[in-house]
């Protein structure tokens, strides 16, 4: 399957494209991204829905960005939460960059929160970047609505690491709390919680966005250090 999987990436290769992959995708070799835009690897994506591609998600590492991109879509669609997080274990060591950590959101997960808080810490304390930004990106897709709590942010805020790609999702997080949760979050921006970059780059991100108030952007700009 392998080997099948590859011969139709290359079928849909663009290398116009792929230029400009390696430019935004700047920390694997350029030699590793084949270039399929995103709308033609979701539609090769859902021609194996329902098909066994456990022969794929044995292959790894894999060769090439798409199909790492592959993989972490077929993850996101298993419906079985216990295989699921095995396949997501599995892969998250083998992820090389942001843009396949952030595609990586399997959609059985909403449904076993409680079960998927457990891992997090562990994610977090691994050491490994991109498996740190999946714990903290999970805190941030599936933690942050109707049932917040704020030990949910003392967990994002906790996090450490000298890693540009783990500080700039726990700074998303923290911007995406304060457009959906200011109050409760806010005193971890006025109490200086977080590292002086990651401070000051959640309140750029939260000024730039569109769901916070323009009264909460001017007080957040006095807040920077």
């Amino acid at each position: 399957m392998n080997d099948e999987i590859q011969k139709r990436l290359f079928e849909l290769q663009d290398t116009e494209y792929r230029d400009f992959g390696a430019k935004i995708i700047n920390n694997i070799p350029k030699e590793r991204i084949i270039g399929v835009r995103s709308p033609a690897l979701r539609k090769l994506a859902a021609e194996y829905r329902g098909k066994d591609v456990s022969a794929f998600l044995n292959e790894l590492p894999h060769t090439y960005h798409e199909e790492n991109y592959l993989h972490a879509q077929f993850i996101n669609t298993m419906k079985n939460f216990g295989d699921c997080m095995r396949e997501t274990e599995r892969f998250l060591p083998y992820i090389d960059n942001w843009a396949i950590c952030d595609t990586l959101a399997p959609k059985v997960f909403a449904k076993h929160r409680s079960e998927l808080l457990g891992k997090i810490p562990l994610w977090h304390a691994s050491g490994h970047t991109y498996t740190m930004r999946f714990g903290t990106g999970a805190l941030m897709r599936w933690f942050l609505d109707e049932d917040f709590d704020t030990k949910y942010a003392d967990m994002a805020a906790a996090v450490r690491s000298d890693e540009y790609y783990v500080n700039m999702m726990t700074a998303w997080y923290f911007a995406t709390a304060l457009a959906k949760q200011y109050d409760a979050v806010l005193p971890y921006i006025e109490q200086r919680k977080l590292d002086p970059w990651t401070h000051n780059k959640a309140i750029q991100k939260a000024t730039e966005s569109f769901r916070v108030s323009d009264e909460h952007k001017g007080y957040l700009r006095t807040l920077k250090v």
